[in-house]
């Protein structure tokens, strides 16, 4: 007997043949449909050039009420918006800051009435409730969160209204939800879940390995050095490539240096105008450039098959980045190279950054004393402008405040205190001990990029460990392993699988991630990723098997 998952499953395959060109779903875009259409909210995380955007568009095709997507970037909501309207699927259109408000209402209005099939928006908009009153009324059957890793990596620093997500699903009758991220390792995928407040999720995990990748590190100590390296390899390197570095400084001198070697090459960062990075984003996808030397800010989005290298001048914050940013070559399946140019004093930076924006137990105090004065609800702005502090360090308290539970905070971000009160002082306690484990993760995080940098071992499986997958070096395909510097795995010598819950008389609760030689690499949910070295483990028995 066919289920009806099934009859909408062969539906599916014939939209996506019709639509979208394909031959067929790919084994990821199938499982994650499977489990929309089944009725569960999911998270995919599948490779960059894997067709994510297609999920979205094919189930919205198949379920009765409109879509709403949450996509960070002005420029990504309209070439997503343009993709689906030549592919016939619906009416779609984006509502952000480029609009009038009589556009931006229009829209809405159409999108209530299901003229617009499909709604792009950034977090930002969800901070005005009329908006959200809208979407309600709509009654959308599909909620997206494109690029969904941002929840955890933008929505504790600078982009707050990501951690809000969950309250606007359940706001707006909590339609079937769906995160979409090429990058997502094990502890920012139970973020994602929580975050969003998804009911019977089901993770869909797809493709990590990417072996016509060849991954390589070159150190050194000079920054001179270094950048003649850089340099002298994208002058050998066939092109179309992508050069990133950390800052907009070394963007427009790497920039400058090649192009007076000859290169065509263009830069990108977040302090140019919007008409001048899309210009360089233009002539870069249509092949006037040969080389984008670009910040973090480029790449998201970007759907460029025949990239032939990517080359990080300065070193990224974590492995979810760095992998994200390499998986932009090569998406054809043709040769590609990923080298590293690795200093270990470009560390700092990032290590300055993750120390950087704590707050104190006075701080804590301060914004919970205006918020229980006030009375009313108050917006994070609000607070900062009454306490004198920075609207980050205020939005920074708040998150920790409200993942301790003293206090709510809408959909829009105001905040009023709960009525069950902690005893004096342990809410300051909880939400700068909540305040120090992020940061002791993020530190964790780094640290594991300085694993991969200087290892001595085969670079795929150090990687593909990382995000949980299970892999025996040598990948043949990384510098150590064409060198002949790998590890034989000895599997009896690993006390705990991999991907196991285990638990640690003092650090508490963890996950185990790699093993690595004689040592153990463990996320612990409080401390971060920990490497213990394993006769230590045995003779002292401080792990034991969690359930």
């Amino acid at each position: 007997m066919v289920t009806e998952t099934q009859t909408r499953m062969q539906d599916a395959e014939r939209i996506a043949r019709r639509r979208l060109g394909f031959d067929s779903l790919h084994p990821g875009q199938r499982a994650a449909l499977e489990a929309i259409l089944s009725g569960h909210d999911t998270l995919a995380v599948l490779p960059t050039g894997s067709g994510k955007s297609a999920i979205y568009q094919v189930a919205s095709a198949l379920l009765p009420g409109p879509t709403v997507v949450i996509s960070p970037l002005i420029a990504l909501q309209r070439d997503q918006v343009q993709a689906i309207e030549a592919s016939r699927l619906g009416a779609a259109a984006a509502v952000n800051s480029t609009e009038s408000e009589g556009d931006r209402e229009e829209i809405i209005e159409e999108f209530q009435e299901h003229d617009v099939d499909y709604l792009f928006l950034a977090p930002e908009q969800l901070n005005n409730e009329e908006i959200i009153t809208d979407l309600k009324a709509a009654k959308p059957s599909l909620f997206v969160v494109d690029e969904a890793h941002a929840i955890s990596e933008w929505g504790h620093d600078f982009r707050p209204e990501y951690l809000r997500l969950g309250s606007v699903v359940d706001a707006v009758g909590h339609p079937r939800v769906l995160a979409l991220t090429a990058t997502a390792s094990p502890s920012v995928r139970d973020e994602i879940i929580k975050r969003l407040h998804m009911r019977n999720p089901q993770t869909v995990v797809r493709g990590f390995d990417r072996p016509n990748i060849r991954l390589g590190v070159e150190r050194f100590h000079d920054e001179r050095r270094k950048t003649e390296a850089l340099l002298e390899r994208v002058r050998e390197a066939p092109t179309p490539g992508i050069v990133y570095v950390a800052t907009k400084k070394h963007a427009e001198e790497i920039d400058e240096k090649l192009r007076a070697e000859g290169i065509k090459s263009v830069h990108y960062h977040a302090g140019m105008s919007a008409r001048a990075r899309r210009q360089a984003q233009d002539a870069f996808m249509d092949g006037e450039a040969e080389v984008m030397v670009a910040t973090i800010a480029f790449g998201m989005g970007i759907d460029k098959e025949d990239v032939r290298f990517v080359f990080h001048h300065d070193i990224s914050d974590s492995i979810d980045s760095y992998y994200q940013e390499i998986g932009r070559a090569g998406r054809d399946g043709q040769e590609a190279r990923a080298i590293l140019f690795y200093r270990p004093e470009d560390l700092g930076l990032h290590r300055f950054f993750a120390g950087g924006g704590r707050i104190s137990r006075e701080e804590v105090e301060t914004v919970l004393a205006i918020i229980a004065e006030a009375g009313t609800p108050l917006s994070p702005r609000e607070i900062h402008q009454r306490s004198g502090l920075s609207l980050a360090k205020v939005n920074t308290a708040v998150t920790r405040l409200g993942d301790v539970g003293v206090i709510t905070i809408s959909t829009t971000g105001e905040v009023t205190e709960t009525e069950q009160h902690l005893p004096e002082g342990e809410a300051k306690r909880k939400a700068v001990e909540a305040d120090e484990h992020h940061h002791a993760f993020e530190r964790s995080r780094i640290d594991m990029m300085r694993g991969y940098a200087e290892l001595y071992n085969c670079r795929r499986q150090y990687i593909l460990n990382y995000f949980g997958e299970d892999f025996a070096p040598p990948c043949g395909n990384c510098d150590n392993c064409q060198a002949g510097i790998y590890v034989p795995e000895d599997r009896a010598d690993q006390p705990f699988p991999l991907g196991s819950r285990v638990l640690h008389q003092s650090l508490g609760p963890g996950l185990v991630e790699r093993y690595d030689g004689s040592d153990i690499v463990i996320l612990f949910e409080e401390s971060g990723y920990k490497t213990l070295d394993l006769d230590f483990v045995r003779e002292y028995g401080v792990l034991d098997a969690a359930g």
